[in-house]
This record gives structure tokens, sequence and C-alpha cells, in this order.
């Protein structure tokens, strides 16, 4: 039992093209957007620097070299975007304000796994700023922005992290992170489990100082739950993912704007009238599906819950099985946390051109392995952008190998995100106060109180104003007139 929950962990990080592929490549587009300045997805790589940040001895202007990134040159540029994104998280720099006097998170030493983005390096420095000392490495080999990660490490932080990670680079600087003489963590924060997974698997004495983990994503969700139900979860941990101002901002919001960009900037391709499949209707899905009516999109949805399914019938969507319409769409996206949802079977069915992403975050949806075959040919076309051809001359345009499409190819709207980070940094703080005994080895929802909090604290950058209840009102509906305001059973 103890291996099932991990069983798809091999799968997760294919390593990157061989050498030998590598030189095939177009001579202007570069393998990966290593050394770009300018955003996640430039198209061009400015420097020809191959040797792996593994190898390069690197020192911040402080003389620490308790890092790896691949050019700490880089940090002043880093730096800038961090500003830009501070701009669009009023939440966290409120936060920080209140920290000023009292520091909730003196004594934590927090491990994060999660995408390193100008929007992470906000709630680290908040962190930071909190009283905590943390080590950070990346929950993705795409998405980490190396001139923040750079920015980082300049000032201080212990980040292990790069664009392209190969799959033993990725577990080694996961590794780095947590295997560090005289530091013992007594926080996690991870996104996708795979840090949990890695203290299970090789510091599993760890845990006895480790107070609690948050956990962002549906897969890491998920995994807690089934170690959880296996009685070997050791410590609290927070379901962030399913708290209400995750799910319903985060995975809808975030994911109506990115899903675009992702597409624009990967393939330069126009929406109108273009027959695309959904797979899964939950709250990424059904960000998806908006956006893509929006442009005039005719958009099918796959999916498993009739509940769901339902939704997505009155919300004026085709409610399909992928077998019926693969062979017509011209987009196919999969946005459910679940493995092989798109098959061997269903690419060799789909018609020449059709562009396939993923929108969840594990890479297990597409079955990208099945493509690895001497019968097919991959071409790069650009950073994140392949062509996989079949004999007969079909291809299919397969967008970060099939990895999180957002992330890998663009970058996601900063304000949703300081509704989430908001949400992690209350969830660190919440566990690592609590008295003992007041959560036990097990899974919780943030309180309902809590979510509202993060709410109030944006709803100032909308110059929006609530109404407050009369005590008369209040007394009506039961409830306290500072809230909560609805049930926890509420949906």
């Amino acid at each position: 039992r103890a291996q099932i929950q991990f069983a798809d962990q091999k799968q997760e990080f294919n390593k990157r093209p061989t050498k030998i592929g590598r030189r095939s490549l177009s001579r202007s587009i570069s393998q990966s957007s290593t050394d770009s300045y300018s955003s996640a997805a430039s198209y061009t790589d400015s420097s020809e620097d191959e040797t792996s940040p593994r190898d390069k001895q690197q020192k911040n202007s402080k003389g620490s070299s308790d890092f790896c990134v691949k050019n700490i040159k880089q940090a002043e540029f880093g730096r800038r975007e961090i500003e830009i994104a501070e701009q669009e998280m009023p939440a966290l720099m409120a936060l920080r304000k209140r920290a000023q006097g009292e520091k909730p998170l003196a004594g934590a030493k927090i491990v994060g796994c999660t995408h390193i983005t100008a929007q992470t390096a906000v709630l680290m420095e908040t962190l930071g700023a909190l009283g905590a000392q943390c080590r950070w490495a990346a929950c993705n080999i795409y998405s980490t922005l190396n001139e923040v990660a750079a920015a980082l490490a300049e000032s201080g932080f212990p980040v292990f992290a790069w664009k392209g990670e190969s799959e033993d680079d990725f577990w080694w600087c996961i590794d780095r992170c947590v295997n560090v003489e005289g530091w013992q963590p007594n926080m996690i924060l991870d996104d996708g489990g795979d840090l949990t997974h890695w203290i299970y698997k090789k510091y599993p004495n760890m845990f006895k100082k480790i107070k609690g983990i948050v956990e962002e994503s549906v897969t890491g969700v998920h995994r807690l739950y089934q170690l959880s139900k296996a009685g070997k979860l050791c410590v609290p941990a927070m379901n962030v993912n399913d708290s209400v101002t995750k799910q319903k901002f985060d995975n809808l919001y975030c994911c109506r704007e990115s899903i675009l960009d992702g597409l624009k900037r990967t393939t330069d391709m126009m929406f109108g009238g273009k027959q695309v499949v959904v797979c899964g209707y939950g709250e990424v899905g059904k960000g998806c599906c908006a956006a893509l009516k929006a442009m005039g999109s005719i958009v099918y949805v796959t999916e498993i819950d009739p509940i769901c399914a339902l939704q997505a019938c009155m919300d004026g969507f085709r409610l399909v099985k992928l077998n019926e319409v693969i062979r017509q769409v011209d987009i196919v996206i999969t946005c459910t946390g679940n493995k092989n949802v798109v098959t061997r079977e269903h690419l060799d069915r789909m018609k020449n051109s059709c562009i396939v992403c993923n929108m969840g975050h594990s890479n297990t949806e597409i079955d990208v392995a099945s493509l690895r075959t001497p019968e097919l040919t991959w071409e790069r076309v650009r950073s994140q952008v392949d062509h996989v051809i079949w004999p007969d001359g079909k291809r299919i345009v397969l967008l970060a190998e099939g990895r999180l499409l957002n992330l890998s190819c663009s970058t996601v709207p900063t304000f949703v995100l300081s509704i989430t980070a908001t949400t992690q940094a209350l969830a660190l703080i919440e566990l690592y106060n609590a008295p003992e005994g007041r959560y036990k080895q097990d899974v919780y929802l943030l309180p309902k109180k809590m979510d509202e909090y993060v709410a109030s604290l944006h709803l100032p950058t909308f110059d929006a104003h609530l109404t407050e209840l009369t005590d008369e009102q209040a007394k009506y509906l039961g409830l306290n007139k500072n809230g909560p305001f609805k049930p926890n059973y509420y949906r």
C-alpha cells in the first residue's frame, strides 16, 4: 500500500532530449528559454552556455554559495519582476506591514517546493518578513523563471531551481533543500506532493520535528489523503487547494486568462471557429471553457462526474466522450488531475496539426511516453513546442511535453496568485502556531473565517465597499456580524 500513491512518480519527470537530439534543432531557436530576461515564454536563449548549473561555482554579493540557479548575474532583472508582482499582491504586502510588530513565523524553518515565479518570490520574502527561514526548490522542471531564482539567491534565499531541469536535476534540487547540515525543517510548503514524498522516502525521521504540511495542488492533496487513509500521515496537513479562495479563484479565474495566453504565445493561433475539447469540467476546466467560448471557439467537454457534467450542459457546452470528437477537434486540453486521459490510440486518431496540451499539475494526463517510439519523429519548433510526426506525414503540436501549459509556456495573472499565496501564508501561520492537539495527523481544510479574511484583504484594490449587517439582520440570519457568513458545508 505504501507504494500506491507514488506509482506515477517515475513517469512524471521525463528527461530532456539528449544532446544528439538537441544538435538537430534549428540554430536560430534554442531548446529552452534558459537565459531570457523578458518572460517565461521567450523563444530565444540569450546565452549559448550549456554548462549545467550544478557544475558552476557561483556566489552572491554576500559571498554565499548556498544556492543553485542558472545565472546569479540575472538577479537585477529578477528583482524588477518581483517589484512589479508586489504591486498586484496587496494582501501579502498588508501581512508584511502587520509583521513589523509581531513575527508569527519566528523560528519557523520552511522547506518549499513550488513554481518559482515572481509571485512565489513575493510569498517567500513575505514569509521571511514574518520571521521564517526558507529553503526552496521547483515543483516543475519548466516553470522556473531563471532571473527570479537569481534574485532570490542574491537576497539570501537558498534556492535550487532552473528552467529545463532533467529528472535527476529535479530530485537533486529537492534533496539539496532538505538534506543540509545543521538545518532541520519544521514546516513544509508543497505543490504537487513531491517534496513530501521525498522526505517520506529518504528522511522519514525528519517528521518528528515537522509541525505540518501545507499543500496547494489537486495532485498533492490526493496523495495526502491516500497517506492518511493508509495511516501513514504522521503530521497534520492543510489542504489549501480546496479552500474557497484557492479553488474558486486561482483554479477558475487564473486558468480563464492564462489558457489563451499559453496557446497564443506558443502557436499564434486564432480561436474563432476552432473546435476544442476540454477534458474535465472542474474549476480549471470551467475557466478554460469560458475563455475559449468567449473567443468564438466551439467547445466540447468530457467529464466523469454527473454534477460537473450537468453544469457543463447548463453552461451551453456539448458533453461528449473523447472518442466521439477526437477526429475532428483542433485542440485537446486536459484538466483532470488523472492519468492517461489522452492515450496513444487517441493521438493516432487526431487530425493533422491538432494541438495537444495539459492544464493539470501533473504530466500524467497525456500519454507522452507512448510517443517516444522509433516510427515517430520529434521536431522542436520553439521553446516548449514540439511537432510529433507520424510515418504518413500527419503531425500533432505538443505543448510543454504534456506538462502544465500556463506556467511552462506563459505567465499567470499575479493578482489571483496573491489570493492563493496569502491563503498559503495563513495556513503556515495557523499550523505553526497551533497548540499541541488542535490538529491531529490528518488533512484539514482552512477555516471559512480565514477564507473570508483573505478575500477581504483584496477588496480595497477594487475600491469595493462591503455592506454590514444590522443587529436585527444578523439575528434574523443567525450570524455573527463579522462572519463567517457561510456554513462549512457550503460549496
